[in-house]
């Protein structure tokens, strides 16, 4: 058996969305990153219960060119100084692009298993969207899904819908230790 990790999406779980219309963006420059207050608590908690932590992000402001990967890897360096993760995976696709690594697909999440030795069994998704939950079930993980109230319908079938990344890390912990008693 490998690894066990938690894939972590980044705008809305790590960092907070930009909310325009009821739907979430990514914030445009690093210094318009604002963290989720309860994202380095949640994520050292994650970390010392033993799992590995990688963040799998769809970007497709770089297609779009409607932002610079300047901008993006420095929003990117900001989440790492932010919370500390093992892996920060990155689709610069959009839909029309047809790639195997933008959410809902899960290259992102097998890549990273590929190179990491992760069990994606024994792994879990979380995020703010349908496309985050539908990756990581595809992955092979189990999901949970952080409801922001967005004006989008929410995924069909997490393994939980959980209040705050807080929330979020204190199950899958809770979990980790019933499974292991």
């Amino acid at each position: 058996m490998g690894r066990s990790a938690v894939f972590l999406d980044r705008d809305g779980v790590l960092n907070a969305a930009v909310v325009v219309g009821g739907l979430p963006h990514p914030p445009r420059t690093a210094n318009d990153v604002v963290a989720m207050p309860d994202a380095r608590d949640a994520c050292r908690s994650l970390r010392l219960a033993g799992f590995m932590l990688v963040v799998v992000t769809n970007q497709p402001d770089l297609a779009r060119g409607t932002a610079t990967a300047v901008d993006v890897e420095a929003i990117n360096r900001s989440v790492r100084k932010m919370v500390t993760v093992d892996d920060l995976r990155m689709c610069p696709h959009d839909d029309v692009d047809d790639c195997h690594c933008r959410k809902p697909r899960p290259g992102l999440l097998f890549d990273a298993a590929a190179e990491h030795g992760i069990d994606l069994s024994h792994s879990w998704m979380i995020g703010d969207r349908w496309r985050d939950v539908d990756a990581g079930r595809a992955a092979g993980c189990r999901t949970i899904f952080i409801d922001r109230g967005y004006a989008e319908p929410p995924p069909a079938t997490p393994t939980r819908v959980a209040r705050s990344l807080a929330d979020a890390a204190c199950f899958i912990i809770a979990q980790r230790l019933k499974e292991a008693s």
